[in-house]
């Protein structure tokens, strides 16, 4: 009777298609039924833009698909739906969202109706600030998010992120970026969260909470990729992707917690770094994949390359003769899956077959694939509705989001005489710089194109908060770094009739079709092209001064005495020296995203009160670096030439109400297996307007068997607090937030006095404790 049977009634009888039975009993029942090719294809994730063709209204399978399954047996595909300069694909012949979920239909319909086994594909997608799809919503970039100081925030950004990437079928979402940024001069600072491993910590796990919910396979959540494993954004020289050198008690104590902490909060994927550790390389590294990831950590995921890393071993990295051996020892090493499919694919296969790699090495990857596949529902529900696309991308809610996270993410370095908030009744106000009325400019790297009119520029924002009785003039003055066509006495003619000057300067990780692109992504620097681009991937610099005619165009500016409003739109810290000395006011907001010029004008016009606070220290002088906060002990003494303190340090920023600190209370219970210090205070709002507060605790470590650092991080939170009002801020400390990694190699809680430094910033401490451990943890 069975033979009767349709083919896809018997396919359901099969173990693995059979959704009732335990994951690891469809996993083994999948693995043996594949063929060495099929199994080495599972492994390998192709980029992804070329696989679907758009013709009028007709979107489908292309050829290059067809034959990338038909030769590979392909498991996974990148960055299906990206769009931007590198992929060439545009506006015009790029997916709109409802297209692009069309698009990833037919992909996963031809993986389950024309292969052998039905083995549906894990689509992966760039989102580490939204989508980097057609018609996604654009949040601001990490160092903006990590500006908010409010985890809860970040969780709420990374909900909507996940639910508009699933909504086109996206089961993956690149982010987010836990690399410790320690030097600016690194062209991907932007996409970090900052210096500090705490803040990361704290910003990566919310990430990762709002991306994948309670349970893997929940709808409208997608798995997170933890990135870059590890200690990417501290390398020699600020060169991206360079050597790295850090002993492995530095690795442990602040390079490595981040990742700790987003892997407990459930993490589906970890990628290894393009840089080398002690002269081993990340993608090739079992300590780092095996004893720390899944033995230290209980890491259930898989871990992917990043693009071309894989190859690197056998190329720049030169600890790899061949191709097949670069694969055998990224696989042997804990690797599972190549992004870019030339790292494994062919390589992998001929080191198998060569005895290079063993069966069982082989099956433990694959298994790892096809587990996340089964726990993401993939096989039970492969498709995804093309009808409710408009209801979950680009919503009026979802902007709302993007708008308070750029509100929340904006820092007042200074406001002299209180110059802001400026008054809504200002008769004529010139609005001035290349990062005016730029869209582009302010939506930072990992950006796809956007239609005209839907990113709202400073220059909108402002007009839109004044209405039409204030009179608001427009220059340009000059661009980000080319000199050619700077018009600097045209603004300067604005600024004088004005009553008041806001001045759009910093920088761009704008990318445009003139631009060369690596095979990475990374962009080649041409000294003949001169783009905005001064930052974002492959834009590593020498020094931090505002390029081309920006600092002339300040001055310009300043000379008329008019009153001057300084707006920072820029990647990276950069030098701020002239300004901060002579520039009345400075807001800096990063790169803000597709609302960022409404959010800017809510706080220039009093209708946001600011409370971001800097993620990373803005040095004075690139001969400071690094100049991060809590560098291990002595304290630093000053240079020749100036202070060795940065310029705004880490934790800082203003807001248009002043916070009074008081009634310091610390107590401590200790337990046989671990202690509770429990520290509070009262913070009152003196000032006339609500407003947020970020408090701030900081621990000194005073006497311990290895260095530590003068200060360290290790509470923080913000609190909105009405004119007048008080409230109490709460924080505990236990045995693992003093913890170090001792002179045995041992985890361990020192007993010892220990200073508690509450404050506003790392630099602003407002409240002094202490407490002292009788005994050892």
């Amino acid at each position: 009777m069975a033979t009767l049977l349709s083919p896809k009634v018997q396919a359901q009888k099969l173990p693995y298609k059979n959704g009732t039975l335990p994951t690891e009993q469809r996993v083994k029942d999948l693995l043996g039924r594949m063929t060495v090719e099929e199994k080495v294809g599972q492994l390998s994730k192709l980029l992804g833009w070329d696989m679907y063709e758009k013709k009028g209204k007709y979107v489908g399978v292309s050829d290059k698909l067809k034959k990338a399954v038909k030769e590979q047996h392909i498991g996974l595909l990148w960055a299906t739906l990206r769009a931007d300069p590198w992929t060439q694909k545009t506006l015009l012949n790029g997916l709109t969202p409802t297209e692009a979920a069309r698009a990833t239909n037919a992909i996963q319909r031809y993986m389950l109706d024309s292969t052998r086994l039905g083995i549906p594909l894990l689509l992966s997608e760039e989102a580490p600030h939204g989508h980097m799809a057609i018609g996604a919503t654009v949040f601001p970039t990490a160092i903006g998010q990590a500006s908010t100081w409010n985890p809860d925030l970040i969780q709420r950004m990374a909900s909507t992120i996940a639910q508009e990437t699933y909504a086109v079928g996206g089961k993956n979402g690149y982010g987010p970026v836990l690399d410790l940024a320690r030097d600016p001069r690194w062209s991907r600072t932007e996409e970090t969260y900052g210096e500090d491993p705490y803040l990361i910590a704290q910003m990566g796990s919310a990430m990762i909470r709002g991306f994948q919910g309670e349970k893997l396979g929940q709808q409208d959540k997608i798995i997170g990729t933890l990135k870059h494993f590890v200690a990417y954004a501290a390398p020699d020289g600020g060169h991206n992707g360079e050597s790295v050198s850090f002993g492995e008690r530095s690795l442990r104590q602040y390079f490595l917690p981040p990742f700790e902490r987003a892997v407990k909060s459930g993490a589906g994927s970890v990628m290894t770094a393009y840089n080398s550790i002690d002269g081993i390389p990340c993608s090739a590294n079992p300590w780092l994949l095996k004893d720390i990831l899944r033995k230290d950590w209980g890491f259930k995921g898989f871990v992917v390359s990043d693009l071309l890393s894989i190859s690197g071993l056998n190329g720049g990295h030169a600890t790899a003769a061949t191709a097949a051996e670069a694969a055998s020892q990224s696989i042997h090493a804990g690797l599972d899956v190549d992004l870019s499919g030339s790292g494994y694919g062919p390589n992998l296969l001929q080191a198998v077959q060569q005895g290079l790699v063993e069966p069982a090495v082989l099956d433990t990857a694959v298994a790892r694939v096809l587990r996340m596949k089964f726990n993401l529902g993939l096989f039970d529900r492969p498709y995804v509705d093309e009808k409710l696309v408009a209801q979950k991308v680009a919503t009026a809610q979802n902007r709302s989001v993007a708008r308070q996270v750029a509100r929340e993410s904006i820092i007042l370095l200074k406001n002299e005489q209180n110059i802001l908030p400026l008054s809504k009744s200002l008769k004529r106000i010139a609005v001035i710089g290349p990062n005016a009325d730029n869209g582009y400019n302010q939506l930072g790297d990992y950006t796809a194109p956007q239609a005209e009119g839907k990113v709202q520029t400073v220059l909108t924002g402002i007009r839109s908060t004044l209405g039409k009785g204030t009179q608001v003039d427009y220059v340009k003055g000059c661009a980000i770094r080319d000199t050619a066509n700077s018009n600097i006495p045209a603004a300067v003619a604005a600024a004088e009739q004005a009553d008041a000057v806001v001045l759009i300067l910093g920088g761009s990780s704008a990318r445009d079709f003139k631009t060369s692109y690596q095979a990475t992504g990374a962009a080649n620097v041409d000294p003949n092209t001169v783009s905005d681009m001064e930052s974002g991937e492959g834009f590593d610099r020498v020094s931090l001064d505002m390029m081309g005619d920006q600092l002339k165009l300040m001055k310009a500016i300043r000379a008329t005495g008019k009153p001057v409003v300084l707006v920072t739109i820029m990647g990276r810290p950069l030098n701020l020296n002239w300004a901060a000395e002579h520039i009345p006011a400075i807001v800096n907001a990063w790169y803000p995203g597709q609302e960022g010029g409404l959010a800017i004008a809510d706080v220039l016009f009093g209708d946001y009160n600011p409370a971001g606070r800097l993620p990373i220290s803005v040095p004075r002088s690139v001969g400071q670096l690094p100049v991060h906060y809590n560098h291990t002990k002595p304290k630093h003494h000053d240079y020749v030439e100036m202070s060795a303190k940065p310029l705004y340090a880490f934790g800082y920023g203003l807001s248009y109400s002043k916070f009074e600190y008081s009634n310091l209370q610390v107590g401590l219970t200790e337990g046989a297996a671990d202690f509770v210090c429990t520290v509070s205070f009262d913070i009152e709002n003196k000032g006339s307007a609500a407003g947020d507060e970020v408090a701030q605790l900081y621990v000194v470590d005073e006497v311990s068997s290895v260095v530590t650092p003068i200060m360290q991080l290790k509470q923080f939170e913000r609190k909105t607090i009405a004119a007048g009002n008080k409230e109490r801020y709460t924080f505990q400390l236990g045995k693992e937030d003093l913890k170090l990694w001792n002179a045995n190699n041992v985890w361990k809680t020192e007993k010892g006095k220990f200073k508690l430094l509450i404050g506003a910033s790392s630099d602003d401490i407002r409240l002094k404790g202490e407490m002292e451990l009788k005994k050892d943890y």
